[in-house]
């Protein structure tokens, strides 16, 4: 089967489509971009890729009434254990990497005791496994890092305590070889990886359909093949992509966006590092665009700053914000002193949800500014990008469209993250197909 897949290197986070000759998606993956775009890019690919079959297995099955929800059952059961098996294998990837590092004089005396800690952290990480993929069980992260770091070191200082072994020194294996496995991404074995989770699905659940093993395997044995790949986002120029395989943020944001919507003129993108207010025909292709200047001043990497400096996780700014009753009124955007004027606002007694509010019509503000300047905003008018998944943006964006513009219809689809890379996906299936359009602007 030709698919063709789209890149978006941002500079948060790293997205991949894959779309089949009909202009169906395949798969979605993501993942965090890190300091490695190469590593981020071959990741996002194969997270699509795996999402890919699970489009494949229902392709199979069909979804019709109490079979389909049989499936679904089925699917869920048959995802966990696929992700079991992975995080097992990469698990098995950072053990032995944290035994490389027990060498030099700094171990000389404890190198045995640190490796049979070790070990025994593992076994417990690896008996707790299960229990992470079981149905039900809440995860803070799908981030490998995520997952294993936090129980890594919990156990590890136990551990140490009971070997009579310095803390510090397990803690530094660690640090030394996450970064190295998180760096190579998992292997590309994913039959493999299949035929194991079948195996324990089947094995759990003796009265697993025969029919279902079969749909599957069946959907397994469809070989996707990587017709035409093409890259976008803040990273693409870091790739050794060649001019053809390269399309700019702007137009696959746009083609994006017009794919999910077809009617949409106006497209505003907020990332983590740009702002994007775009104009597209009834084609998708781009007429007119705006950006904002230099800084991330108002963009996702503003908000990660502002949940750093409240102690908060990202995902808690917009409930907490939605809160409010009297939204502050903040003066500036800038990253830079935010912190600053954060805390002062704080010390005066202002509540933090009222605070949260001020920052994110802020936010907003400065989007509509772009996108006035890109030639306002014509119906229908789509939001994509990570910060579209904030309630608090939301709101505040159509309190001031609707001040601005009238009543417009607003899209905000639930995958918008993957915008540009969808775009870029298209872009990919045109090229294969000889048919470019449009130049980058």
């Amino acid at each position: 089967m030709k698919t063709f897949v789209g890149i978006d290197l941002g500079s948060t986070t790293t997205k991949a489509v894959l779309l089949d000759e009909e202009r169906k998606i395949l798969g979605r993956g993501i993942t965090n971009s890190r300091s490695n775009y190469d590593t981020a890019c071959r990741v996002a690919g194969q997270e699509a890729a795996i999402d890919a079959r699970f489009t494949l297995f229902r392709r199979e099955f069909g979804d019709d009434g109490e079979a389909g929800r049989q499936v679904e059952e089925f699917l869920a059961r048959l995802e966990r254990a696929f992700r079991l098996e992975q995080f097992l294998e990469q698990l098995g990837d950072l053990q032995q990497t944290c035994m490389e590092q027990v060498t030099g004089a700094r171990f000389a005396r404890v190198a045995d005791g640190v490796r049979q800690a070790i070990g025994e952290v593992f076994a417990q990480l690896r008996a707790e496994a299960p229990a992470l993929f079981a149905p039900g069980a809440t995860r803070k992260s799908d981030f490998f890092r995520d997952i294993a770091g936090s129980r890594y070191l919990t156990i590890a200082e136990s551990v140490a305590r009971e070997a009579a072994l310095p803390y510090d020194l397990l803690l530094n294996v660690y640090d030394k070889s996450i970064i190295a496995v998180e760096n190579r991404p998992p292997s590309d074995n994913l039959s493999d990886k299949f035929d194991a989770a079948l195996k324990r699905v089947t094995a759990e659940n003796a009265n697993t359909d025969r029919e279902m093993q079969a749909a599957v395997e069946k959907a397994l044995a469809i070989e996707l093949e990587e017709t035409f790949l093409v890259g976008t986002g803040y990273g693409r120029v870091t790739l050794p992509f060649s001019k053809e395989h390269i399309r700019s943020e702007i137009l696959c944001h746009g083609l994006g966006a017009h794919m999910m919507y077809p009617n949409t003129r106006t497209v505003l993108d907020i990332g983590g590092q740009d702002t994007k207010g775009i104009q597209v025909d009834a084609q998708g292709i781009v007429e007119n665009f705006q950006m904002n200047d230099r800084c991330a001043a108002g963009c996702g990497r503003y908000l990660v700053y502002i949940a750093d400096e409240m102690n908060m996780g990202l995902h808690e700014l917009g409930p907490l914000a939605m809160k409010s009753a009297k939204p502050a009124r903040i003066n500036s955007t800038c990253t830079v002193f935010a912190g600053a004027e954060l805390r002062d606002r704080l010390a005066l007694g202002e509540k933090r949800e009222d605070i949260l509010a001020g920052l994110h019509r802020a936010i907003i503000l400065r989007a509509i500014s772009i996108i006035s300047r890109a030639g306002g905003i014509d119906d229908e008018f789509t939001f994509t990008g990570g910060v579209a998944k904030n309630e608090a943006a939301v709101r505040e964006l159509k309190k001031l469209v609707a001040e601005n513009y009238g009543e417009v219809t607003i899209n905000i689809d639930p995958d918008s993250i993957y915008t540009g890379a969808l775009g870029g996906a298209e872009f990919a299936r045109r090229a294969a197909e000889g048919r470019l359009e449009g130049l980058d602007p």
